[in-house]
């Protein structure tokens, strides 16, 4: 039996020497490069994948829609900010950013610059004061903008109800609707919506 024990505890203290020389690699921190369009979801959450998938969605309704058929030539249009209906952060700013640059690489839909305007008014303003006659930029000839794409953002999230069970399941259901409406008229001329429903299943011990 002393032989045993001392083979058992020999083992154990090489184990430690082994763990220590390797400078305890299995709790050490690391970071790898990944694909951000790889499609994998960590949780039932909204996550960049989404974000991708439902910009190329309503892009693509958008820009093959009757709408778009109508158009002589490419409406100058402006994206509001969307409004978010649910009940955590969402990075809306990204989503819109990404529907702009999808929409403008088309060549079908022009976009004026919203967010800057009070900074382009503020140069232009510097310009007309201190540059040049003729070398500074026109004042009131800005585009007009004839469409503004608005939108909201909600969400539903359930979860497995108080019983004797070893895990637990939470569903979440996105909702993102966008709509182009004429600002001229106020009229609403297109809109569409796209959905996204996921479920999760975790052990109530362990990660």
């Amino acid at each position: 039996m002393k032989k045993v024990a001392f083979n058992v505890l020999g083992l154990v203290g090489v184990s430690a020497v082994m763990l220590l020389s390797t400078g305890c690699a299995a709790f050490r921190m690391s970071v790898k490069e990944v694909d951000p369009t790889d499609g994998r979801h960590y949780d039932q959450n909204y996550d960049q994948t989404d974000l991708q998938q439902l910009s190329k969605d309503i892009c693509d309704e958008l820009l093959n829609s009757p709408f778009m058929a109508k158009q002589t030539e490419p409406p100058i249009m402006m994206i509001a900010q969307l409004s978010n209906d649910t009940n955590e952060h969402i990075d809306t700013k990204s989503l819109t950013d990404k529907m702009r640059v999808t929409l403008l690489k088309s060549g079908k839909i022009r976009f004026v610059n919203e967010t800057s305007r009070k900074k382009i008014m503020d140069e232009q303003g510097y310009q007309a004061a201190n540059v040049t006659p003729g070398q500074n930029a026109a004042i009131g000839q800005q585009l007009g903008v004839k469409y503004m794409l608005t939108g909201s953002f909600s969400k539903l999230e359930k979860s497995t109800g108080k019983q004797v069970r070893v895990s637990k399941t939470k569903f979440s259901y996105y909702k993102l609707t966008m709509e182009v409406t004429d600002i001229s008229t106020g009229e609403m001329v297109w809109i569409d919506d796209h959905e996204i429903a996921r479920e999760a299943r975790r052990p109530l011990i362990g990660w």
